[in-house]
């Protein structure tokens, strides 16, 4: 493999970097479909202090494979409310140790099994259909591509280290660290993820075309470059998520200045343990990466308090985030009186379809704007109804166990129902998000007075659910009537206006795409009237 020319080391570079980046994604897509979806939960449920926040942090980076991925979920549950900006900051700091998993596992070098593991890999994909041994045989090829395109990335980069040119380069870099830190961060924004820069440095360090010395600069700057992609994520996004992305940046950057100050001691650390331990210049590089990040948590950790209010300080505005976490359902209630326990449910109730409204209202803002911040904070939104849903449902069951009254009984139903209501216009109106985010996908464009018919019924229905769901608040029932007037109108709006797209579309106004996405729009709104109007049955029936 010596004398190979530079189209061969290209290839050979350029090809195992692809397999390399595909043997992650598709390891991490296995490592979650075995989790199945408790990705979410175990950043919900684990998140309760910023310690247990860096310990989900690494759990949830490890199975995903990606720390970008990690800060992505993390983002979302700030939206939610589910989680506060400093458990967020904790989790984030997690994914940066978490990820280093993925270069100790290089560090053991066992490219000489790459294929048999591939081989593997196919045979438990292809020969099995137990959904949990395909996900398995799904990580384990993965596995193997991991290290048959380290392989070849090695092969490709060996030659490096008889190029004057790059000799003089590396030179450099060990001269002047900045150097190396650009090079990592450029590097690492160019294929989008930091094991692959990670992977290729620790190629380099192997091939001997690069000295420790100048690959911790090219290590620190890696780290950084991870973050753009985050910075990415949040760009028209909510408040919450530019501020977990504004914190990963500032993380790395404070570890990378500190770090860079530190650097001759810093690296004497490193060799040190590559002596005492007799490491492999793969795995010398995964300590240099492990020591770097799990340092950084533990000097930055005592000071989350304080990044938070930077951060808050640093992106002004609003937190839209509302708290989807239950208030009123105390598990108290249930022992000592039930009747309460009944009233608290029917409470929470009520903040789920303030979720419900806030999610409507979101929901047409991104119909109007096209602004991917609407779509986020609905879809947070829904994940809320859908929380408090399961919560509700569950506190419900366990009463109705207990000795209740007729009237409570009554009551007891009623809500069950009602949430189930919510549930479902959290349902639709993810839907109508969906159907949006297609729209602009495929660039499809509605016309002036299908947006004007669509505002007119957008308006009403977040009008219909608000008087339904008030109305079963105050158990006003001249309310509930309004409420189930206005969903007539709707039925009336939803026939009038199918009507008119038939004409749009036979006059040629319109194209049968943008046809089928108005058509499916006004049909879940008229679904979620229907769900208000049921609320506003229930209170109609009571009187």
């Amino acid at each position: 493999m010596e004398d190979i020319s530079v189209q061969q080391m290209i290839f050979l570079f350029v090809g195992g970097l692809g397999l390399f980046l595909f043997g992650i994604k598709y390891m991490g897509d296995g490592l979650q479909r075995s989790a199945g979806d408790k990705l979410r939960d175990i950043l919900d449920r684990f998140t309760t202090n910023p310690f247990m926040g860096v310990l989900a942090g690494i759990v949830v980076t490890v199975l995903l494979q990606t720390s970008t991925g990690t800060t992505v979920l993390t983002i979302g549950l700030v939206n939610a409310g589910f989680m506060t900006l400093r458990q967020a900051i904790g989790v984030i700091m997690g994914a940066n140790i978490g990820t280093t998993v993925t270069a100790f596992i290089i560090g053991i070098d066992i490219s000489a099994y790459a294929l048999p593991i591939l081989a593997v890999g196919t045979f438990l994909l292809f020969f099995f259909k137990n959904k949990k041994v395909v996900y398995f045989g799904q990580t384990v090829f993965g596995f193997g591509a991991i290290f048959y395109g380290l392989e070849l990335m090695s092969d490709g980069l060996r030659p490096l280290r008889d190029f004057q040119a790059f000799q003089d380069l590396t030179v450099t870099m060990s001269d002047i660290p900045l150097l190396g830190v650009a090079i990592g961060t450029i590097f690492t924004v160019s294929v989008q993820s930091s094991t692959a820069a990670i992977g290729v440095l620790q190629s380099l360090h192997a091939e001997g075309a690069i000295e420790l010395q100048a690959a911790i600069p090219v290590l620190f700057g890696d780290n950084i470059g991870t973050t753009i992609t985050a910075v990415l994520a949040a760009m028209g996004a909510s408040v919450a998520a530019k501020r977990a992305a504004a914190s990963h940046v500032i993380f790395n950057l404070i570890g990378t200045i500190a770090f860079l100050l530190l650097l001759i001691p810093f690296t004497a650390v490193v060799e040190w343990f590559r002596d005492i331990l007799v490491l492999e210049p793969r795995m010398t590089i995964a300590f240099a990466h492990g020591i770097f990040n799990v340092s950084n948590t533990v000097i930055q950790f005592p000071f989350i308090a304080l990044l938070a209010l930077i951060v808050t300080k640093l992106v002004p505005g609003e937190d839209t985030a509302i708290d989807s976490k239950p208030k009123h359902l105390d598990p108290i209630f249930l022992e000592q009186s039930p009747s309460m326990a009944i009233s608290q449910a029917k409470a929470e109730s009520i903040r789920m379809g303030e979720l419900a409204i806030a999610g409507l209202e979101n929901t047409r803002e991104y119909l109007n704007t096209n602004q991917p911040k609407y779509s986020e904070i609905a879809l947070s939104l829904e994940d809320g109804i859908n929380n408090l849903d399961k919560k509700i449902t569950n506190y419900l069951v366990q009463v109705s166990s207990a000795d209740i009254t007729e009237a409570d009984s009554d009551t007891h139903s009623t809500v069950v129902d009602v949430v189930r209501d919510m549930e479902r216009i959290g349902d639709h109106f993810e839907n109508i998000v969906e159907l949006n985010e297609y729209k602009i996908t495929n660039k499809v464009l509605l016309t002036e007075r299908a947006m004007e018919d669509l505002n007119e019924m957008l308006d009403l229905t977040v009008e219909t659910v608000s008087q339904a769901i008030e109305s079963f608040e105050k158990g006003d029932v001249e309310l509930a009537k309004k409420a189930m007037e206005k969903e007539d109108k709707i039925d009336e709006m939803e026939r009038v206006y199918r009507k008119k797209h038939i004409m749009r579309l036979n006059e040629g106004e319109c194209s049968g795409t943008a046809g089928i996405i108005f058509v499916d729009i006004i049909s879940n709104l008229e679904r979620i009237g229907d769900h208000a109007l049921n609320i506003a049955q229930k209170v109609n029936e009571k009187q």
